[in-house]
């Protein structure tokens, strides 16, 4: 295990600045993923990292080790990238003894590693075979059985699920959750998908921009997102937005949305001091509205326009006022284009941002 530091860390490409000012810090056994759509910088911060790339400015820690000039080598990393990056021509046995070999690892020792990989993997059955003899998921594991033999410090995945069918994305998923918990290894996993890095992370660190956005739990980044971009980027279907202004009335504080619909928010838990008037966007997942409003809940009229099924439950599209809103609701659960229906959220689960900065109020 080791705690990897990154700190005041700029990459550019040309005049284009992709990383400025970086600073993060990974603890030792810690699962961390890097969340974020294409040219973000995940990658960018990853390969970094890994000594794939020349940085402008800061510096690298791995296990106490300044690693920031150092050859990818020498930094004690072992790295999973999307294509596999396999050697065809190689079994599966060579594919993983390769790096050893040209290291210079005794033999026994390089025998030892391959069979604990294997087995931790379940590719014993394999070790014969060549990579275009094997099925994608088969080659994946391959390819992490070979940063695995590197006993290694940190492991760097880099969007490894990617080009995997979504069934085999999920079992490869399961597998790299236990294979973490077996080995308590440090880990660092690039991806652009929300499941991956709320089912596997200890740590989401959600990029945009070249800047991270939030670093938090998943559950922490799902319920309190802290601006606009995080809220709308974590969540399928995405977070429901409904503007509005602030409203101070009998003591409490609500938002009077666009359509002059006014909705308490008695139990919302302010960051700061809201102003009378202040323009404010309201947040509410589509799980966290109920059809029809129970009893203690704020209240949003919502007009329906059309219902997706979607097998364990449905997904509902509706209006309020011009805002669109998506509910999920019971697969049972019956509504009509045009239905008027009061519906209902727990303001303590919801989310309210400044409609300027973004920012969480």
């Amino acid at each position: 295990m080791a705690h990897v530091s990154v700190r005041g860390l700029e990459v550019a490409f040309g005049n284009l600045k992709v990383l400025q000012n970086l600073n993060i810090d990974v603890e030792e056994g810690e699962f961390l993923v890097l969340l974020g759509p294409s040219g973000c910088g995940k990658s960018t911060l990853l390969n970094s990292i890994a000594g794939l790339l020349d940085i402008a400015d800061g510096q690298i820690w791995i296990a106490g080790d300044n690693v920031t000039w150092k050859e990818p080598k020498d930094r004690h990393i072992g790295m999973v990238f999307q294509s596999y990056a396999l050697y065809p021509r190689m079994t599966v046995e060579g594919n993983l003894s390769f790096g050893l070999k040209t290291a210079r690892v005794p033999k026994p020792e390089i025998q030892k590693r391959i069979v604990a990989a294997a087995d931790l993997l379940q590719i014993q059955p394999l070790m014969k075979r060549r990579p275009a003899e094997l099925s994608g998921g088969q080659r994946q594991r391959v390819a992490i059985g070979r940063a695995l033999v590197r006993d290694v410090d940190v492991f760097l995945f880099d969007e490894p699920l990617s080009n995997l069918d979504a069934k085999l994305r999920t079992e490869l998923r399961v597998e790299l959750k236990k294979l973490h918990i077996k080995l308590g290894s440090t880990m660092i996993y690039v991806t652009h998908d929300q499941i991956e890095a709320l089912t596997l992370a200890d740590r989401v660190a959600v990029m945009h921009g070249g800047l991270i956005q939030q670093l938090a739990t998943p559950k922490e980044i799902y319920r309190r997102p802290v601006n606009l971009f995080v809220a709308g980027f974590v969540g399928s279907p995405a977070m429901n937005f409904l503007a509005g202004r602030i409203s101070k009335a009998n003591g409490g504080v609500g938002i009077k949305l666009d359509d002059g619909t006014d909705v308490a928010l008695a139990g919302y838990e302010f960051a700061g001091q809201p102003q009378e008037g202040q323009p404010a966007l309201l947040g509410v997942r589509p799980e966290q509205i109920l059809m029809p409003a129970m009893a203690g809940a704020s209240n949003l009229p919502i007009t329906v326009t059309l219902v997706d099924s979607m097998g364990a439950d449905a997904l509902l599209w509706g209006t309020v006022g011009k805002d669109i809103v998506s509910v999920r609701i019971g697969s049972d659960d019956s509504y009509a284009m045009g239905d008027q229906v009061v519906a209902g959220f727990q303001p303590a689960f919801a989310s309210l941002f400044d409609a300027e900065s973004g920012a969480r109020l």
